[in-house]
């Protein structure tokens, strides 16, 4: 029986217990996929990682990123957790404030910096995202799964970011946060679309308030709804970008998610022309070995 060292993480978040939960094993190159696998299903959080040897010079780590049913190439939250973990145990150091990730979906660059409260913030450039616009049967369907009218005039999309999300805007965050899907119709659908699950925005009427309210459903991958997803947000932004809508939004914004399971989590977007970056902050809850 092998120790191998391991770490859950919190992320987009400064407490414990909330935000969204990622286990991080650190040494995982003795591993195999079905080790990986049953360490997923077993750790029964939306992703797990596992840290393993570079392929590419650029790089300062390389990750394997697994939902408990399947593998992902890139997911935002942990990426975010496990360059968090990475840096706590002294595996790796930021060179001028950045690191590289090397994952299914290439190189991510990623900034490491200190926010306003002098708290670590980790932000990471969200892959090139690729459109494919729902035909009108797939909005349909989609607006009959969510049980909510959907803005049509801002056509839902399935935005490929590495992870596969489909799109779709809602009047305003009020709509959002009542939301209740049904997920086996949901399951089906994206499972034919190849998807990794459904997210939904709308924008807060009240400035008191974070900028937009985000859920983020993905029953096929084994998660009916992901506390706080970076790529789900990542790819939200890609949509308010490709639909012209950073007037309506901003182009620097804070989306709030996680509030309906418990688990309020906060991620800060910026939208640029070229490159857009999805930030926030992680804290440690687990801190120890799993026996494989």
């Amino acid at each position: 029986m092998t120790q191998v060292r391991f770490k859950q993480v919190d992320v987009f978040t400064a407490e414990r217990f909330k935000g969204n939960p990622v286990a991080v094993v650190l040494e995982a190159d003795g591993l195999t996929d079905e080790h990986m696998q049953q360490i997923a299903n077993w750790t029964n959080l939306s992703e797990t990682t596992f840290v393993i040897a570079t392929t590419s010079a650029e790089a300062d780590y390389r990750v394997r990123i697994f939902t408990p049913r399947s593998e992902l190439p890139f997911a935002g939250h942990p990426t975010i957790g496990t360059a968090h973990a990475l840096m706590e145990a002294g595996i790796i150091v930021p060179t001028e404030g950045a690191l590289v990730q090397e994952c299914g979906a290439g190189l991510v660059k990623l900034e490491v910096s200190v926010d306003e409260a002098n708290q670590q913030r980790i932000a990471f450039e969200l892959p090139e995202a690729k459109f494919t616009p729902l035909n009108d049967s797939e909005v349909d369907e989609l607006e009959a799964i969510l049980g909510t009218a959907i803005v049509r005039d801002r056509r839902p999309a399935l935005v490929d970011v590495g992870a596969r999300w489909i799109l779709a805007q809602l009047p305003d965050a009020q709509a959002v946060l009542v939301n209740g899907p049904e997920f086996e119709r949901m399951c089906v659908q994206n499972i034919q679309a190849k998807a990794t699950g459904v997210v939904i925005f709308g924008k807060h009427i009240d400035n008191g308030l974070p900028g937009v309210e985000v859920r983020a459903y993905a029953p096929a991958c084994g998660v009916n709804e992901d506390p706080v997803c970076g790529s789900g947000n990542g790819a939200m932004a890609a949509f308010i970008r490709h639909t012209k809508q950073t007037d309506y939004f901003g182009r620097s914004l804070l989306a709030s998610q996680g509030v309906k399971v418990g688990r309020a989590g906060f991620i800060h977007l910026t939208i640029g022309d070229d490159v857009i970056t999805v930030g926030g902050q992680a804290v440690t809850c687990i801190d120890g070995s799993i026996s494989i």
